[in-house]
């Protein structure tokens, strides 16, 4: 069947554009030719574009990784359309901010569903943009729909008000409420643009708060396609506003105006954000940078360590933060394990399709392939060697490049320290754990880790002398990444604050403290004295001690 009888309305379109899907087929048949290129349908492109605050006039064009060909023109914003679109998140946040928990949590869990039921379009929307495989696409809408159901779920388990104990027990009476901080700014990424669009934001719409959101421009169009299903769960429109335009121009006007700000991007730029942040003593969460480590034990089952670092090092083509670019391997099992890793490493399939079936798709742009390119052609000259892979494949796409597999390297090439972000990963023996662990912790990073063993109560104690936000046992970042109620960020460089579980949506909040004095003031009264009433007070406070009062 060709692709795009599978691309027809009703399979994705609402009522607003019948007459087309948002796919048109390009001038090859992809079941025929891998490098088939596809088109977008102006309705539809036109569609997710007027979510936009962009009145410059001004247009970028999007090209697609798959075949580098043009995908569509996203209008841009100014710095104008900025101060506009926190004018309405403003003015719609007053209102949503005084509608019930419940309200907002069942619109949660209506973007839950429309999620997994949209989830082809979706899909196909993020290939497109990203040039990742199908597989790793399926993560972002997955990820969303665990996120949204999480929060829906505990939405009053987090932010409902509650009562704790008083200065004088019975007479002193405090409730502790979560109160919105305003509009919170989002700067996502363009790696994971559709799951990086939503995860940060929904538990901010939840605490009561609206967003202005910056996705970045390579990936815009999954982004708008985010906001559409929230107009569509029944989040007021104007609640969540997107704007687009480069980083450098108008990330700043967002900081500059946000109550809150959640970055995910490079080390340098957070790093900026978080300076900004601080001269305006507003808060912020950066997810950053990460070199991250995987340690193979002596006792690691060797056939599940190999097939769980093929994922942990090439998913998304390397291009995820938690993913693995150091590997250090137990001398006991060495050999074994890296004959297994390269075997698997090799029978992995490359192709840019926007169907099932691959194991890795394309970098997304030239400046990724560039420094790839660049990582591995300096270890090499420096005196790396190549295990597996190693090349550009021009052949299947314009910036493919092999999973690649290296030994050897020494801290004098760049990517022994430096974050490659592609399908690239050194490998290192280790004589004992311990020597293990503190390589794994070399560096200014401190992502994500992993470590493959059987035995998981040693494995659990190696995990906490790991300098990492998040450590997979016998994974290599889906059970941390999906695992929605436990917090998720990074240590040293690797970032600020914490994303998911209730640190990821507490941190939109102002904790604010009501006391109620009943009978007596706390101040010298029925006729005592400034020196009785302390005696008094230092008597309470022994008696209180031996009742056991906090």
């Amino acid at each position: 069947m060709a692709r795009a009888k599978l691309l027809t309305y009703p399979r994705y379109m609402s009522d607003r554009h019948p007459s087309s899907g948002p796919l048109v087929e390009g001038p090859h048949d992809p079941e025929h030719d891998p490098t088939a290129s596809y088109a977008l349908d102006r309705g539809y492109v036109r569609d997710l574009t007027e979510r936009l605050v962009a009145t410059s006039g001004r247009t970028v064009e999007v090209r697609s990784p798959i075949g580098d060909q043009p995908l569509a023109h996203i209008p841009q914003s100014s710095e104008t359309d900025v101060e506009e679109g926190f004018r309405r998140a403003r003015r719609a946040q007053e209102s949503w901010a005084r509608s019930p928990i419940d309200v907002r949590a069942a619109a949660l869990l209506r973007l839950h569903d429309l999620v997994l039921d949209r989830q082809s379009e979706i899909l196909d929307l993020i290939c497109l943009e990203s040039g990742k495989a199908r597989k790793h696409a399926f993560d972002e809408p997955m990820h969303i729909a665990l996120t949204a159901r999480y929060y829906g779920r505990t939405a009053h388990e987090h932010l409902d008000s509650r009562r704790v104990r008083g200065v004088f027990p019975l007479l002193t009476r405090v409730d502790v409420h979560r109160l919105p901080k305003g509009v919170v700014g989002v700067i996502s990424p363009w790696n994971y643009p559709f799951t990086m669009a939503l995860c940060d934001g929904l538990p901010a719409l939840l605490a009561g708060n609206a967003v202005v959101a910056k996705p970045d421009a390579q990936t815009m169009l999954s982004a708008l396609l985010a906001a559409r299903l929230l107009d569509e769960a029944g989040f007021p429109p104007d609640l969540w506003q997107v704007v687009a335009g480069p980083g450098a121009e108008i990330g700043p006007a967002l900081v500059q105006r946000a109550d809150y700000i959640c970055f995910t991007g490079s080390t340098a730029t957070g790093r900026s954000v978080a300076t900004g942040c601080a001269e305006r003593l507003i808060g912020c969460s950066l997810e950053l940078g990460g070199k991250n480590p995987i340690l193979v034990l002596r006792d690691a089952d060797i056939e599940k360590a190999a097939e769980g670092a093929v994922r942990a090092a090439f998913s998304n083509a390397g291009q995820l933060c938690v993913s693995m670019e150091r590997m250090f391997v137990a001398d006991q099992v060495y050999d074994r394990f890296m004959g297994r890793f390269v075997a698997r490493t090799q029978a992995m399939t490359l192709g840019t399709t926007i169907d099932w079936g691959n194991d890795m798709g394309s970098l997304t742009s030239a400046r990724q392939l560039e420094t790839v390119i660049a990582h591995v052609d300096d270890a090499v000259a420096k005196g790396a060697r190549v295990l597996t892979g190693g090349r550009p494949r021009p052949d299947l796409g314009p910036f493919f490049y092999e999973p690649t597999i290296l030994e050897g390297v020494t801290p004098e090439m760049t990517c022994f320290g430096h974050e490659t972000f592609g399908p690239v990963v050194a490998a290192y023996r280790f004589h004992d754990e311990s020597e293990a662990v503190a390589r794994a912790n070399d560096g200014e990073y401190g992502l994500n880790g992993s470590i493959y063993s059987q035995d998981g109560p040693r494995a659990r104690a190696l995990a906490r002398r790991i300098r990492c936000g998040t450590v997979n046992v016998n994974e290599g970042f889906a059970a941390s990444f999906g695992s929605v109620e436990a917090p998720m960020g990074g240590m040293r460089s690797s970032g600020l604050g914490r994303r998911q579980g209730a640190e990821g949506v507490l941190r939109f909040t102002e904790t604010q403290s009501v006391a109620t004095q009943r009978v007596t003031r706390i101040a010298p009264s029925f006729g005592l004295s400034d020196e009785r009433f302390g005696t008094v007070m230092t008597a309470s406070l022994r008696v209180l001690k031996k009742l056991g009062r906090a």
